[in-house]
């Protein structure tokens, strides 16, 4: 259990995450202007009469997005509702230009219930993160401070863009059920689950240094065996993990403070600091009936059938966890290089595709991939896995590459060390497959037994008062003329046999 270590007791965290994702499509949720807004793209160019509530102009429920939300709620192992409904939440700020956000009112059902994520717990053992709900809803628009000195300018390509806010489930009437998020570690996994969810389906980028994906955060703090659940605070619109950490870790040190102290949390909305790391008020938190929800009029009632959801689960590709799972049932591979290898489906596909009917290839090249292709991002392009052509001046390292130099390996046509070296040639830019490679620098293994037993006897020969020596018992010369020999041969010789034959001669 994650605790932070107080003057007078322990104390352990309780968090809960608003997280936004931006739903894919080539249109918006209530209008049919272009849903991508990037920052190549001059500004107020992609807005229609309804995203900026001209008079008269009706929104019309975009149906894709509606299928993006359902196969999102699937992969979230959640319910999806048969009827819901839309509302106008009513709250003014410039960025926001009818004067209310449509959305989905927290007192009716939501286009996706309760559902859940699974992660690693803090105690390494899985852990189910519950999900409340989450319900589509308009973005806002992007607002511009540095532009002018005096002036705020407003981008409304972002406006009414489609958004699923995914929100965790805190049930305070079961103390004792901690499927709850508990820690910054766990935070940063839900998150990356999400993340990856969300990137296998194609419902969203999720790319949290773009804005495409973004939580807000609620923190509480509680002594340790405490089964009372505290006032909470809500650190708003948090786009890095690093930064979501610091937030979480500032403000659980400043509410135990507050309570040592003898005194008491309020419900705040918080403000993230970058520049030093602190959180400070913004603003009282409002609760659900201050946004004061009412049906929005102009749209009917949302209706799925049960044909439509099994639909959309038909097309569904196999999700992270799965893949994970399949890793280490299938391959053997530790939850750590599983994690590793599933941190986005570009990288699954990467490594799946390396492997391909062989079994025995996926653990060498897990360890290829983690320890050598990771450190080499701009010789690895993941998204286009299949690419052979050349990229800049790096030479793009394939699945199939890497399959042909775990192949050769395990056939000892050459030995670990002569695979380092075909690698970094191909990291330098060296043309050709792993094969062509070897055979134009000589790099062949030899595994002939009768030639490295002649270079065995040559080497035994020129030195006799080490060979008295480890039949003496100093064994540990045996590395000494390994070493010898590999010297003669270049290096080329297979150490296996190397071994053996020694072993027997000097025996």
């Amino acid at each position: 259990m994650f605790t932070i270590k107080g003057k007078t007791t322990d104390w352990e965290l309780v968090i809960g995450l608003e997280t936004h994702i931006e739903v894919l499509s080539n249109s918006k949720l209530f209008s049919g202007a272009s849903a991508d807004y990037n920052p190549t793209i001059a500004p107020n160019t992609q807005v229609s009469m309804i995203d900026v509530a001209m008079p008269g102009m009706l929104p019309v429920l975009n149906e894709y997005c509606v299928e993006q939300a359902i196969k999102m709620g699937l992969g979230l192992n959640a319910e999806i509702s048969r009827r819901s409904k839309f509302a106008r939440k009513q709250y003014f700020y410039p960025d926001l230009p009818q004067g209310y956000q449509i959305s989905q009112p927290v007192e009716e059902p939501p286009i996706v219930g309760r559902g859940w994520v699974e992660i690693m717990g803090d105690d390494g053992n899985p852990k189910k993160i519950l999900i409340e709900r989450a319900h589509l809803e308009q973005d806002a628009a992007k607002l511009k401070h540095d532009i002018h000195p005096t002036k705020s300018f407003v981008d409304f390509n972002r406006t009414g863009v489609a958004l699923l806010e995914i929100i965790t489930y805190l049930d305070t009437k079961n103390p004792d059920n901690r499927s709850y998020i508990s820690s910054p570690d766990e935070m940063e996994r839900y998150l990356r689950e999400i993340r990856e969810i969300a990137r296998a389906l194609g419902v969203s980028k999720a790319n949290m240094e773009e804005g495409s994906m973004r939580s807000d955060v609620n923190v509480s703090v509680r002594p340790v065996g405490s089964k009372e659940f505290r006032t909470k605070t809500e650190t708003k619109n948090m786009v890095s993990f690093k930064f979501i950490r610091t937030a979480i870790e500032y403000e659980a040190r400043r509410q135990i403070e507050i309570y040592e102290n003898g005194g008491t949390v309020s419900q705040d909305t918080m403000h993230y600091n970058q520049e030093d790391g602190t959180t400070s008020v913004a603003r009282k938190k409002e609760d659900a009936l201050d946004y004061r929800y009412f049906p929005d009029p102009d749209l009917l009632p949302l209706e799925i059938s049960d044909d439509m959801i099994e639909r959309i689960r038909a097309t569904m590709p196999e999700l992270p966890a799965a893949t994970r799972a399949r890793y280490i049932r299938d391959y053997g591979l530790t939850e750590y290089d599983a994690a590793r290898l599933t941190e986005s489906t570009d990288i699954s596909k990467w490594f799946d595709t390396a492997v391909g009917d062989k079994q025995s290839r996926a653990k060498p090249i897990a360890n290829w991939m983690i320890s050598e292709l990771f450190a080499h991002p701009e010789n690895w392009d993941v998204k286009n896995a299949l690419d052979t052509s050349e990229h800049g001046t790096a030479r793009i390292i394939t699945p199939s590459d890497l399959a042909e130099l775990v192949d050769m390996i395990s056939a000892n046509e050459i030995n670990g060390k002569q695979a380092k070296e075909i690698f970094i040639k191909m990291l330098d830019g060296e043309s050709g497959t792993p094969r062509e490679i070897a055979e134009k620098f000589g790099m062949q293994q030899i595994t002939d037994t009768a030639a490295i037993e002649s270079v065995v006897d040559d080497v035994i020969a020129q030195n006799a008062p080490q060979v008295e020596q480890y039949k003496s018992g100093k064994t540990g010369l045996l590395g000494f003329f390994v070493g010898a020999v590999m010297k003669s041969t270049g290096g080329k010789a297979n150490p296996a046999v190397v071994n053996e034959i020694l072993r027997k001669k000097l025996s």
